[in-house]
């Protein structure tokens, strides 16, 4: 049989100009009930709204999710009532969502959710374990209702265990989980990292499971209940520190911006401020000494190897912060690049923000008078990225229905 052929035409703006292709929406159609507050729950929803899912998030009445009120700074929309500013803690983790205020204390309110949940695919929430069964609103009574829901919970510390009763916040499992054992200084104080790492990885293992979910109820044509726990993530998120201490039977420790299995890896001083060097082979180092002007260090059997490099560190650390402080850190990182060793200035957060490669890979979503700036989802599917265009919600803004 023959072909037809096909011609494909991009669309216009109506003045006969190409216009942008529509966001990709491979959610489109999957209803979520985001009873989540502040970080890891609300993260994992909005990626599931950045892929195209409904969701609406179910907030205290009067005040909200707590993190509208995480400010300064503010954002509020050109001509906002005053009730519709939010923090910008908030505006990172609620891009297109709806929101409605439910008092789930109340009989009106678990009523209401209970119908939500009816017709929902998924259901995120994150308050201590037990709490929802008094209100008949735990997975087990919501997916009597509807066997095909996904219920993920998220807690410090999970539904079973000696802690489970306890709330989990990130600062608290950075220390508990060993994170903080391992960041700073080797004689300073013990370190969180610069952002809520645990919630944020939370938010992606609890999107990911979601997705997994989503994808075998296509064959069971039943829900799942996904128990997501901090601990459980920063635990895992240990990585190659925990399989040190479990093989090695070495304790790691703080090593400030060095690493434990590499050298060199980590910042060193330059003329006019630092540089980070990630050496990953043996290859790379010859490189870099041969850009340094000391080809011969390579050579030389107590750092030719990584794991020669690993036990005489300190000899080499000092041997390269001696030769790194006679340039400039762009000149480096010019020659460094040319030569193929990975490397890299340290950016405050405002020139991140400003970076070219950031700028020409449209991360930074620009302003307008009905939005706030935002980062752009990470991903991108055939080259655009699925970014959800509606606003973070002003509090009890839409219907407590499904559209």
């Amino acid at each position: 049989m023959q072909q037809a052929h096909v011609t494909h035409t991009a669309p216009t703006d109506g003045q006969g100009e190409p216009s942008a292709p529509p966001a990709p929406r491979p959610l489109a159609g999957v209803r979520v009930l985001d009873l989540s507050r502040v970080l890891a729950g609300p993260w994992a929803s909005q990626i599931l709204a950045d892929y195209g899912a409904d969701v609406i998030k179910v907030e205290r009445p009067g005040s909200g999710d707590d993190t509208r009120a995480w400010g300064p700074p503010w954002w509020q929309p050109a001509g906002g009532h005053d009730d519709a500013r939010v923090a910008a803690y908030f505006v990172c983790a609620n891009r297109g969502k709806r929101s409605v205020a439910i008092d789930i204390a109340s009989p009106t309110g678990i009523e209401q959710v209970r119908s939500l949940a009816r017709e929902a695919d998924v259901l995120i929430e994150n308050y201590k374990v037990g709490q929802l069964a008094k209100y008949g609103l735990d997975a087990r009574s919501l997916q009597a209702l509807n066997p095909r829901l996904i219920y993920c919970s998220i807690t410090g510390y999970g539904q079973t265990g000696p802690l489970a009763h306890k709330a989990g916040y990130d600062f608290a499992i950075q220390a508990e989980g060993g994170l903080m054992s391992i960041t700073g200084e080797p004689d300073g104080e013990p370190q969180k990292v610069g952002v809520a790492v645990v919630d944020l990885m939370t938010g992606v293992y609890a999107a990911t499971a979601i997705l997994a979910a989503l994808h075998e109820r296509q064959r069971t044509g039943r829900g799942r209940v996904l128990d997501v726990a901090l601990l459980d993530v920063q635990v895992a998120m240990l990585a190659n520190q925990a399989s040190n201490q479990l093989i090695g039977q070495r304790t790691p420790r703080r090593m400030g911006n060095a690493h434990p299995n590499i050298v060199p890896y980590q910042a060193f001083p330059t003329r006019d401020g630092h540089l980070v060097l990630a050496v990953g082979n043996d290859g790379q180092f010859q490189r870099f000494c041969e850009v340094a002007g000391h080809p011969e260090v390579a050579r030389d059997v107590r750092f030719a190897t990584n794991p020669a490099r690993v036990e005489h560190r300190e000899a080499l650390v000092a041997q390269i912060a001696a030769w790194t402080r006679t340039r400039d850190t762009a000149d480096w990182v010019q020659a460094l690049d040319a030569a193929g060793v990975p490397c890299a200035p340290i950016n405050d957060i405002a020139q991140v923000m400003q970076h070219p490669q950031v700028q020409a890979r449209g991360l930074v979503v620009p302003g307008q008078s009905d939005r706030p700036p935002m980062v752009a989802h990470p991903v991108l599917f055939d080259g655009i990225r699925p970014t959800a265009e509606r606003p973070p919600p002003s509090l009890n803004s839409d219907p407590a229905q499904w559209s």
